[in-house]
């Protein structure tokens, strides 16, 4: 397998990005391309002391950044080192990408440039999430503010699929975010939503979750809109910052 990491995307790139990539080839045994500044690339790797085996370059002209227009992928810069990473994929050169870059680029790239699969009306941000005994995954967590009910069934069997051969659960159990567990609660979206999981023979449906009981494993799959699934992304990811740096911790 030939991954593409962008080098230059993220914090702390392209050291870090570097050094993860060295560390997956020892891992998992992969090739990897690293897209940007090639002669920048081959500084940080001698200043580091690192090997290049199993490790090559492809050249890139600059980066988009955080506050670049998305769309700035698909023509302005087209060439960054994000924009090469995917070209690859979609060229048949490399069998994934990875970036660290900005998301929303991310997500306009792999809609247009790399594409969907067939019959996928929508990408999904899908973090994997720590809870109490076992990972679960949360999707969409941040692509797709507005959603329709199809939507979110197509993001309960992408995610029971994921779980599945991904993470290696059996018959993983999928959850549809609400504000309460009774069939009848929820906004017009997760009303509308509900009975169309329910009928979905693709999929493990245990019904509705609160958010309270996202860390306990009710559920191995969480579904909601990207607006909400945002929310508590972003939400457990201040509350690990306050404990990590909180006093007793210290």
């Amino acid at each position: 397998m030939k991954i593409a990491i962008d080098a230059f995307g993220g914090d702390n790139a392209p050291d870090e990005v570097v050094k993860g990539a060295v560390d997956a080839v020892k891992e998992y045994g992969v090739d990897i391309v690293l897209t940007g500044d090639t002669k920048k690339l081959d500084e940080c790797f001698e200043r580091l002391g690192l090997s290049k085996e199993h490790i090559t370059f492809e050249q890139a002209d600059g980066v988009i950044e955080i506050e670049d227009n998305p769309k700035m992928i698909l023509k302005e810069k087209k060439n960054c080192s994000m924009g090469v990473a995917m070209q690859m994929v979609a060229d048949g050169r490399a069998d994934a990408m990875i970036s660290a870059g900005s998301t929303a680029a991310l997500v306009m790239g792999g809609t247009l440039i790399v594409k969907r699969i067939k019959g996928v009306k929508r990408p999904s941000l899908t973090p994997v999430m720590p809870g109490l005994n076992n990972m679960y995954i949360l999707l969409d967590g941040g692509a797709n503010v507005d959603c329709r009910p199809d939507m979110l069934r197509q993001f309960a069997v992408m995610g029971s699929v994921y779980m599945n051969k991904i993470m290696g659960v059996d018959n993983p159990k999928v959850g549809l975010l609400n504000v309460g567990a009774e069939e009848e609660k929820g906004n017009a979206l997760v009303k509308e939503t509900f009975p169309l999981l329910k009928e979905c023979e693709d999929i493990n449906f245990v019904g509705s979750i609160e958010a309270r009981e996202i860390p306990h494993g009710y559920a191995d799959v969480i579904v909601c809109e990207a607006f909400t699934g945002n929310v508590i992304l972003k939400l457990y990811e201040g509350v690990a910052c306050l404990l990590y740096t909180s006093p007793a911790h210290e």
